[in-house]
Parts: C-alpha cells; structure tokens; sequence
C-alpha cells in the first residue's frame, strides 16, 4: 500500500507524468532518474489540509512507477532539515531524517535524490538521464556547448555527487535565474522543473530534443574514428554461433568472484563501437553518469583479438586480459578506498566487449545483466554525442570511487533479500513441456535458477517458459534428443540467453511396453535413442560449456526403478534406462574433477500429468498387470511400502535435493523416489 491517504489530482497527474517519460527510452534510463509533485492532502492526525511531497522513492523504475513507489513527505518539515544539515562532509545523515518527514502510512524509502526535488521552489521536478543530455554533460567543454544549445533556458551545474548539497545548489540556482526552465548537471543529467505537471513534461521533452538535434547538426559524422579492419562486424550467423561458443569462457571470467549470470548483445550501436579506432582509449575512460558505472563498473574489459581469430586464441587471450583487469580494478580500490570504505565487492568486469562479436553483460540475475547491457548502450550514445562535438570527459575516478563505494549504496545492498538457493544458476530441462520435466522446471525456477525448457513439443515448452515468468526466468527450446546439431543449438541457446550451462536434468523419454518377441529393432533404436544416446549427447554438450565455465555444475539423470528391477514385457526400456543409470556412475567418475556432480533418479509409477503413459504405455502397463488404467497410479501406490502415490513433483523435489548445497559433496548417486519398491532397493 502506497503513501497515499486518497488519490488526488496531483498524484494521478505525477504517475501518468512518470510512466511517459520512463517508457521513452530516449528520455532516461531503467530505473533511472525521479520526478516528483508538491500538492495539498487531507492530514487525518490535525483535520486539516497540509503541503506534501510527493516524489518516486528510492529504486522504483518511472515507466512502471504506482503508487506504492511514491515517497511521501510534509513538505515544511522537509525544507526545515536545511536548519539542522551540518555541511557536505554530513550530507549522508540526511536521508536517514527524511524519516522523520514522511506523510501517511506505508510509501517508498526516499531516495537520495528527494532533497533536489523537495527544495525547488517550483511544484514539479523532472530528474532524468537522458543519453543526448549526458553527452553534452560529459563534454570537455560542457559548459560552453550548454550554453550554445540552450541559451538561458536550461543552465550549467558542475558536478556534484548527488545528495543534499547538490539539491540545494539546485534550488539556489532555480531561485537565482527565475526565468530559466531547468540545469545540465556536469557528468550526470537534467533536472527541469514548473509550476503545472504538464508544463514541466513538456520542458523535459522539449530539452531532450533539443539537444539530439545540436548534437545531430553539429557533430562530426564519425566520431568513433574509422573501421579497423580486423574488427569489422562478422555476418550475423557467423557472430552469434562464436558468441555461444565463447559465451561459457567469459561468463566464468565474470564469476570468479561471485556467479553471475549473462546477457548477450550484438546490437548495431554495440558492433559499430567495438569495430571503430577510439573503441580501446574511450572504453578505458569508462562510464560517467552513476546510473550507468553502478551496474557496469568504471570501465568494461576489451578483447582485442581479430573477429575471426581462432576461438581457442580468443579464450587464451580472455583470461590473460581477465588477470590485467582484476590487478587494474584492484589497483583503482586500493589507490582511493579510506578506512571507512566498504570491502571491495569483486574485481571481475560486468561488461565485456568483443569486436566483431558484441558485448556481453553480467548480473546477479538475468534482468540485471540485461539492464547492465542496455546501461553500457546508454554510454556509448553519450560518447558518440560528446565525442561528436568535443571531447568525451567523464567524472574522475576519485569521484567514480566515492558512488560505486558509498555507504549510502552500500547500505541498499544489505537490504537485498537473502537469495533463493538456485539463484545464478542456468538450468536445461530436457522433456521441460510436459509431466516430470515441467514440474522439475516450475521446482527449479522457484528456488532461483533461470530455466531452458526443451522439449520437442515447442508450443508446450514456450506455455511453460511463459507460465514461469519469461525471456528474464526461462526461455522455450525445440529439440529432438535424437538430433546431435539440435542439441547443440539448444545448449547455444543457453549460453546465449543466459551466459551457459549449471545444471542439467535428462529427462525426456518415451517407453513402448513388448514382449521381447513383438519388440522390433525399430522399438529398441527408438528407446535408446532417446534416451541412452540423447542422455549422452546432451551430457557431453552441456560439460563443454561447464568446463568453460570453470563453475562445476550438476548432471541429473531422470532414470527409473525398471533401471533396477526386471519386470515383463520392458525389455527396450529397461535395458536403455539400465544404460543412462550406468552413465550417471560413469560420467561422476570422470567429470568430478571439472566440480560437475552427476547423480539420477530412480521414479515409478508417476501417472499423473506424465507424457508416456497418456501415449499408450499406461494402457499397456495396465493390461500386463490387470487393472483398469484410470487406476494404474493406484495399483502402483498399494504395491509399494508407503502405499503413497508418486507425483512429478516429487521427482522435481529429488532434483532440487541433489542440486542444492546441501549435498555438495554427493556424486555417482541414485535417489529412489517409488514409494518404497523393495525389490528396486540399490544392493
């Protein structure tokens, strides 16, 4: 429940003000920038009417802002703290006393931004990020080229880091100049403000535009320099098949401190930096508005090996340039952090940029490394604008520093719930559309991981891949185990949408149920070609990209109590799941050394919502034991020590198990989930 008592006019004038501007992506970034309203609400502890502010709090998005994301303030006691604010070297203490200004019950914490918005003198503030302002902001000669832009409309503010001091410099510079419209602030953005919501929209707008237009009529036509050769653009299927096969490498170099997970972009503004002549010194300068460096760190790592390069050169290249980089950041902590400073929080890259290739982002999760990625794409279009018509000039490091470290961001990351178990990990369900393998999916997601659904039914996986919340949680591949290139392209896929592979569950299958008289050599290739061979051939892709990785990973085996038990009329499918139950003692063996467990399942008897035996083998398992098939998953239940029916979640809940980290040190297992089928028991 938001802040507010009764929505009223200015409310509904500010969300509808908000959510325009953060959905132009021109205008400013994810979650980046606030705006605010200062207007009259009813006080039910006095009766009487009060000033309040009203104004987006700390870390909501602007193109999604409700209600609940408002932070709500009483206007007076909020410019009253100028009486008790002791100077810029306090200035953090501030935002802990907006506490003690809030109106209503409920609201978003206020941001540091709230002071800027509270003490200007007009009803509403904009504060946005906008690429075109940002350039002009970043400019060597920002100030001048302001002035040209603008006139007296939209004045200069040097830098300051935001925070109280900076609102008040805000304020003292609206009051002076009362004809003015808004402030460029040095290094970071706009601030525009009015006495009607719909004016200030318009100022804000109007600003933007202005400046893409004198950037456009006055910039130099290349401001990147030329094409290097070596680094122009490979075609589009050549790029994307070496971005998947580099995708696990780079994804390991930015988890050596903390797993992360990626987003990979070949965008042309992305191809047309990372193939131009400027791209190694103005990468190295990196980025300048604290939006962006937040979620990119001070500067990218860049590869500088040629597009075509062989692939194993360009691995080879990527972790010596990966130990250059950490002695660099690490070098950049040690040279400005004071005592009081947080611990270095990592030291690995979050964007990595590869000509001829793209860019790859990282993230504590999906959405994150995609943010980060259209953040670094928020940087380049400011320094194509500043280099345009000056010189690009971020803030300096010293100041880099002092935001990426601040307490004040320090202390949101402390408030960041506790993460899910699978958090940061990519998991690959095979058979993901139906039966066990969509509940495993729905376990997995739930407890963290990002999930790739396969399955040859592609309409069923994409039902599940949306159901599980989209391209940021869980993406839908079409593929036929039996198909080496199409398994593949599935592992692709992942390493692609999400940076790799963690976690692997064999699951599709198929089962015929002959005599060993009626089964033909086309049953028997059938089964083991599903399931033997496409265990195996998954596996073997899935532990390229683990090994890449250098994360270990998991390599779960949806086997069976037949694997065990010598049952009738189950030859084809007894034999082949025998064979994926040896696999699992075998590739533990081998694969242990890599830190990748591999471990299996044994089910029976799961009916409900299962894919084989809706397909004929529930009819024929039920004729050999004499039972109608409606009640097959009852006959199974009552032959079993518990007398409990098995579920599809239950087998999810086994994966889950084996795959979290309380089992670390378990590989070459067999966990049997049947109820208790004694004669299944492993000897």
């Amino acid at each position: 429940m938001g802040c507010v008592i009764d929505m009223n006019k200015t409310v509904e004038e500010l969300l509808g003000r908000s959510n325009r501007l953060g959905s132009n992506p021109k205008f400013t970034n994810y979650a980046g920038g606030n705006t605010s309203s200062k207007g009259e609400a009813h006080d039910p502890s006095t009766g009487n009417n009060v000033e309040v502010l009203y104004v987006k709090g700390s870390g909501g998005d602007l193109g999604t802002l409700k209600e609940a994301g408002l932070a709500c303030l009483y206007l007076d006691r909020m410019r009253s703290l100028v009486n008790v604010y002791r100077g810029v070297d306090h200035e953090d203490e501030m935002v802990g006393l907006f506490d003690f200004c809030t109106f209503g019950r409920g609201g978003a914490a206020p941001s540091i931004d709230t002071a800027m918005h509270g003490l200007v003198e007009q009803n509403h503030v904009d504060h946005l990020h906008p690429d075109s302002i940002i350039a002009l902001a970043t400019a060597a000669d920002g100030p001048a080229l302001t002035k040209e832009c603008f006139g007296d409309e939209i004045l200069w503010v040097e830098w300051r880091r935001p925070g109280f001091q900076l609102g008040l410099d805000i304020a003292a510079l609206q009051k002076a100049n009362p004809n003015a419209k808004g402030a460029v602030l040095g290094g970071h953005g706009l601030t525009t403000w009015a006495e009607t919501s719909a004016e200030c929209e318009k100022r804000s707008a109007e600003a933007i535009e202005k400046a893409e237009k004198f950037l456009l009529s006055k910039g130099k036509k290349e401001p990147f320099g030329g094409v290097v050769a070596q680094w122009a653009p490979l075609s589009p299927e050549a790029r994307r098949e070496r971005a998947a096969l580099l995708a696990p490498t780079l994804r390991g170099i930015a988890s050596k401190d903390a797993r992360m997970l990626g987003h990979f972009s070949d965008a042309d503004v992305v191809l047309d930096f990372v193939s131009r002549e400027s791209l190694t010194k103005l990468a190295a300068l990196g980025t300048s508005c604290p939006d962006h460096f937040l979620r990119t760190k001070v500067s990218p790592m860049v590869l500088d090996t040629a597009a075509d390069a062989p692939v194993d050169e360009v691995v080879a290249r990527a972790h010596e340039l990966h130990e250059q980089y950490r002695k660099g950041y690490a070098d950049y902590y040690n040279k400005y952090a004071t005592p009081d400073s947080p611990a270095m929080r990592g030291a690995d890259p979050l964007i990595i940029l590869v000509p001829g290739v793209g860019m790859f982002s990282y993230g504590k999760d999906k959405q994150t490394a995609r943010v980060a990625g259209e953040f670094y794409i928020n940087a380049i279009n400011v320094m194509r604008g500043a280099e345009a018509v000056s010189t690009y000039k971020p803030i300096d490091e010293l100041e880099k520093f002092r935001i990426e470290y601040w307490e004040l961001e320090e202390a949101k990351l402390r408030r960041m719930p506790k993460p899910k178990p699978l958090a940061g990990r990519i998991a690959f369900v095979t058979g993901g559309g139906s039966g066990i393998g969509k509940a495993t999916c729905e376990r997995l997601s739930a407890e963290g991981a990002c999930v790739v659904v396969a399955d040859r039914d592609f309409d069923a996986a994409s039902q599940v891949a949306q159901e599980l919340g989209g391209s940021d949680k869980a993406i839908a591949v079409k593929v036929d185990v039996t198909d080496e290139a199409a398994i593949i392209a599935a592992v692709h896929a992942s390493s692609l949408a999400f940076g790799g592979v963690d976690l692997v569950v064999n699951n599709a299958g198929l089962s015929l149920s002959k005599s060993l008289v009626d089964t033909s050599v086309g049953d028997w290739d059938l089964q083991h070609d599903v399931m033997a061979r496409g265990s195996f051939l998954v596996s073997r892709e899935s532990a390229k990209a683990m090994i890449a990785q250098q994360l270990g990973g998991d390599i779960v085996y949806i086997s069976s109590k037949n694997s065990i038990f010598a049952g009738p009329n189950n030859i084809a499918y007894g034999s082949t799941k025998a064979d994926q139950a040896h696999q699992v003692r075998l590739l533990a063996a081998e694969l242990g050394a890599h830190q990748i467990r591999v471990n299996g399942v044994n089910p029976d008897g799961v009916v409900r919502g299962s894919g084989i035996f809706s397909s004929g083998w529930g009819a024929n398992r039920a004729a050999v034991y004499g039972v109608e098939e409606e009640k097959l998953g009852e006959y199974y239940a009552q032959r079993s020590i518990l007398k409990r029916e098995v579920l599809p979640e239950h087998i999810a809940a086994a994966v889950f198990v084996l795959c979290a980290s309380d089992l670390q040190l378990t590989t070459g297992l067999h966990i049997p989930v049947d109820s208790g089928v004694a004669a299944a028991f492993m000897r």
